[in-house]
């Protein structure tokens, strides 16, 4: 579809008055990865285009008005190593914050949200992404809870004990005993419910338990693209009743089938030469340059996002969608979407689609918010009702 020619225009208008909520950005593992957490040597004041996807220019030229900055750890750190890098990352976030008082503003609440959009500044929440980050303890979840996360995706890439992910094989069938416990203590504490990277069963599972809406804070639709990290239609058919919000992602291998298609061959070709698909040591990389080379990799564009967003409202409904580009977590990106200045160009395309203002204006911020409050109001009435769970793994589980 060709751009109307005030699109652009008109949608960098539209985000100053309802500027992006983005669900999941992994600056602070970046940060880890790159610098050390050495916040001089990466320093987001700074233009950091070709180091990163975020810097605080960038975060403005995009209308990001608010951002979850995931405190992933990966899942091979275990036990207190897992919950002791998430507390690094954690500390990340705060650095962040004391460092740029006049750009990023320390959230815990949708009031705050609105109290930064006001002061023109860009709400900072915090979101753990994997359950192993608590090492099976409700204690520890309270814990995070108190340092400002203000989501925790139950799984990553892999299982846990009482969660099933969705690219790993079946483990408990979706939630444990302690699974669902986990559930509802995060409900307890207006912690959100984060089911991106879960398995199917698993989110229907957290659905059937959650008293408060949940989140998908970085997934898109699996009848677009067949990918498992994808939100399936009965599961978006789900959201209204639940009040929940799915946030397409812009990670072109779960967007684009043609890209994950491209993907599978490209790791088939890894192993086919004695490689994990994951190597980026020299050798592997040269394996991989030559085969992107007779095989050029498919480019996903803010249309095949597009394409997500439209059948995710046509499923869920406006009221339900929303926006996780995980930028910096992955190593590719849409075109258009290159980095996180890349959301006008999103919103263009919807805008050109016949998207209204209002229907934008919710994409973009108002769910979001509103799924927060929500999850607060749950947690007081159920902190009126039941204390803090010192339930157990071995006495649910067995």
């Amino acid at each position: 579809m060709t751009k109307l020619p005030d699109s652009l225009d008109r949608a960098r208008s539209l985000l100053a008055e309802f500027p992006v909520v983005d669900g999941h950005n992994d600056l602070p593992w970046a940060l880890r990865e790159k610098a050390g957490y050495d916040l001089d040597r990466l320093d987001v004041a700074a233009d950091q285009t070709g180091r990163l996807h975020t810097d605080l220019a960038r975060l403005r030229a995009g209308g990001v008005g608010a951002q979850y900055w995931s405190v992933y750890v990966r899942t091979d750190m275990a036990g207190d190593d897992a919950v002791s890098a998430t507390l690094e990352q954690i500390d990340c976030v705060r650095r962040l914050l004391d460092r740029h008082p006049a750009e990023l503003r320390r959230a815990l609440t949708a009031a705050d949200m609105e109290a930064a959009r006001a002061e023109g500044r860009i709400a900072s929440l915090m979101g753990a992404e994997g359950g192993h980050s608590i090492n099976n303890s409700l204690a520890t979840l309270r814990a995070l809870y108190a340092l400002g996360v203000r989501y925790m995706t139950l799984t990553h890439n892999d299982n846990i004990a009482w969660a099933d992910s969705a690219t790993d094989a079946p483990g408990v069938g979706g939630l444990s005993a302690f699974g669902h416990e986990v559930v509802r203590e995060m409900n307890r504490l207006g912690m959100l419910v984060d089911l991106s990277h879960v398995a199917a069963t698993t989110m229907r599972a957290a659905l059937d338990t959650s008293e408060a809406p949940v989140i998908f804070s970085h997934s898109s639709a699996r009848a677009v693209c067949d990918h498992p990290r994808n939100v399936p239609d009965d599961v978006l058919e789900r959201l209204p009743a639940n009040g929940g919000v799915a946030m397409a992602t812009f990670v072109p291998k779960f967007v684009l089938q043609a890209a994950v298609d491209w993907t599978l061959a490209a790791d088939d070709n890894m192993r086919a030469h004695g490689f994990h698909h994951l190597d980026t040591t020299p050798e592997a990389m040269k394996v991989h340059a030559a085969f992107e080379e007779s095989t050029p990799r498919p480019i996903a564009t803010a249309a095949t996002v597009a394409d997500h967003l439209d059948h995710m409202r046509e499923v869920a409904g406006i009221d339900h969608i929303g926006i996780g580009g995980d930028y910096d977590g992955t190593a590719f990106t849409p075109s258009g979407l290159d980095d996180v200045s890349g959301y006008p160009n999103l919103v263009a395309e919807l805008l050109d689609r016949g998207w209204s203002a209002p229907d934008l204006a919710k994409l973009t911020w108002q769910n979001a918010v509103r799924v927060l409050g929500a999850a607060e109001d749950v947690a007081r009435d159920a902190q009126a009702r039941r204390g803090p769970s010192i339930a157990t793994l071995e006495q649910l589980d067995g």
